[in-house]
């Protein structure tokens, strides 16, 4: 089985002069995958910053521009819907930890740059949870949308509550108490997490975690979460996050990955950061990551999968493996996240019964 190509919509992103010689045909492949993998708005920014707006041609340019006016819209609205979090928890007595890409936008990362958002994320103690919960509902998020299977699924084995929708705004709100599940095969301490955490200074009462901690764990999610449709956004926000970082930093990454226990997704994300979007790693921290990869045949077959499963989802990135692999991808991410005698049964419920209910979003 031939390794796949990368995808053009990698290409650029990684080489932007080279739109200039893309034919009409290939901007029509672009954009599909661009918006296929939710970078649309990144993939403009990326060729305004490198000179290429005014080249763009004009039926092109309009989707270009819609997506950027999508991406400033959104970040606004994230920026306030943090304020009025914050606001809903300010007696929690405890640190409120926006993750993943509210948390770019939050401390105004490089990755924040073209960011499209489904949800927010944020953290709290376990602990604190249950207060969490209650305060947020009384300032109007409520659960809503599972099936009473789903929601017992989230309380019982997942490391978040369901999902919380804003009565008035519809905004998703995901409330975890740790990165992975309980029932997970590793097992990041969040004390650890919350032990580094960053205040923001243009958001009180939000907090961030650490720049080592925030790349662990978008490294863990794209590599533990069955869901890969926006799997490349997520590699390109490890690109930029990864690019802002200095040379002494390399080190502490890979010390803090293995004081997490998330050695092998971070190896994982290094090897396909490479393999898309040519980002630069050193040699040393792939030499230090190498007691976390696993075997040279576990790892030739994890090739096969991640290089087809984590590239937009259409057709032009597609080959006849790639429904099997992105099936692999997800019976990995649910193995990885519960033992057998829990994954079994729930994949079956999954499979046969969840199919014939209509819910938004299911575990």
């Amino acid at each position: 089985m031939k390794r796949p190509p990368r995808p053009l919509l990698a290409h650029i992103l990684h080489t932007p002069e080279a739109a200039g010689r893309l034919s009409m045909a290939d901007w029509d492949t672009l954009v599909r995958q661009a918006r296929a993998a939710g970078l649309l708005a990144r993939l403009a920014h990326r060729l305004r910053e490198h000179g290429m707006a005014n080249s763009l041609p004009g039926v092109v340019r309009w989707h270009f521009d819609a997506a950027e006016t999508l991406a400033a819209k959104q970040r606004t609205a994230v920026c306030w819907e943090l304020r009025q979090i914050a606001t809903a928890l300010r007696r929690l007595g405890a640190p409120v930890i926006v993750l993943k890409g509210a948390a770019y936008v939050a401390a105004d990362l490089p990755a924040a740059q073209g960011r499209l958002f489904n949800d927010i994320d944020i953290l709290v103690p376990r602990t604190a949870l249950a207060d969490a919960e209650s305060s947020l509902m009384l300032a109007g998020w409520h659960a809503t949308g599972l099936s009473e299977y789903d929601k017992r699924y989230y309380r019982r084995w997942m490391h978040e509550i369901p999902p919380l929708k804003h009565v008035q705004r519809d905004t998703v709100l995901d409330v975890h108490h740790a990165i992975l599940p309980d029932t997970a095969r590793y097992h990041p301490d969040s004390g650890l997490l919350r032990s580094r955490i960053v205040a923001v200074e243009s958001l009180p009462g939000i907090h961030v975690l650490s720049a080592e901690d925030r790349i662990l764990h978008a490294a863990t999610h794209l590599f533990h979460d069955g869901e890969l449709p926006h799997s490349l956004r997520d590699l390109s926000d490890l690109d930029l996050l990864l690019r802002d970082v200095a040379d002494d930093f390399w080190p502490r990454l890979v010390a803090r990955a293995e004081q997490l226990e998330l050695g092998r997704s971070l190896f994982y994300a290094l090897r396909y950061l490479r393999h898309f979007l040519d980002t630069p790693i050193p040699e040393s921290a792939i030499a230090a990551l190498a007691p976390a990869a696993p075997s040279a045949a576990m790892l030739a077959v994890m090739d096969r999968v991640f290089m087809r499963a984590l590239a937009p989802t259409h057709a032009s990135c597609a080959d006849a493996f790639t429904p099997a692999a992105r099936f692999a991808a997800f019976v990995r991410a649910h193995w990885l996240r519960m033992p057998m005698h829990l994954l079994v049964p729930h994949l079956l419920h999954k499979a046969f019964v969840s199919p014939t209910r209509r819910t938004p979003k299911t575990a």
